[in-house]
């Protein structure tokens, strides 16, 4: 039988052993060469696979290709020369942990700013909804509720959560909130496959934070429909 191929052959024990290198090397032609060789590309392709799986479509860049590259440029200035394998940890999970929080906080950085530009009738009109063709004019479509209690959420994130690892969770949540219409699964057991997989926490805490969003959630949906201010049924 053939061996399945690895989801990370570009990121190999070879990879983290030139990460090694670089960071023990003070000879910066030599560190360019490594990094040229057998860093960079590794370093794409992880940028590449995490924007495309998790979604992360909300960027201030006219094409992905510059977001990639984006990202490349922060692990190398900023987050290679801090892995260290003495702590435990293997190069392909940690530098995949970093990417994929830059990318929660790049990703719900622009979705609010493209909330916050576009009015509630340019908002609904980008779903496919407009709110003057429903029932009640002063009226919200769920999926404008939707876009507003993540904005509202989002900037009191700290105040819910004092745990950093709760905090991860909590953003993964809502950039799945934000991703929806573009991401295929809403099983809950995928969703929290998903969530684990974006920020390697356990079940007991994402349990936990989605227990706290969800009853936010819910308090603000139904205090809106009981006003008539929400033109759907009650969840």
């Amino acid at each position: 039988m053939a061996r399945k191929k690895s989801k990370a052959n570009y990121f190999t024990k070879e990879t983290e052993e030139y990460i090694v290198k670089y960071n023990n090397s003070t000879d910066q032609d030599y560190r360019n060469k490594i990094f040229t060789d057998h860093i960079y590309f590794p370093f794409y392709k992880l940028a590449e696979n995490i924007i495309h799986t998790f979604k992360f479509y909300y960027t201030d860049v006219d094409v992905i290709e510059d977001l990639k590259h984006e990202i490349v440029t922060v692990l190398l200035e900023e987050k290679i020369m801090k892995f260290n394998p003495e702590n435990g940890a293997k190069a392909y999970s940690y530098f995949g942990t970093i990417v994929k929080r830059w990318l929660i906080n790049y990703n719900n950085k622009n979705f609010k700013r493209l909330k916050q530009i576009s009015s509630l009738t340019e908002t609904d009109s980008f779903y496919g909804e407009n709110s003057e063709e429903l029932d009640n004019p002063d009226a919200i479509t769920l999926k404008a509720f939707i876009d507003r209690w993540v904005i509202e959420t989002d900037d009191k994130l700290e105040i819910m959560f004092e745990k950093e690892n709760e905090l991860s969770i909590a953003d993964a949540v809502l950039t799945i909130f934000k991703n929806r219409n573009d991401l295929l699964i809403f099983k809950k057991k995928a969703l929290y496959i998903y969530i684990r997989e974006m920020t390697n926490c356990s079940t007991p805490y994402l349990t936990k934070v989605i227990n706290v969003l969800k009853e936010d959630f819910q308090e603000k949906y139904l205090h809106m429909y009981d006003l008539g201010l929400i033109n759907t049924k009650p969840l």
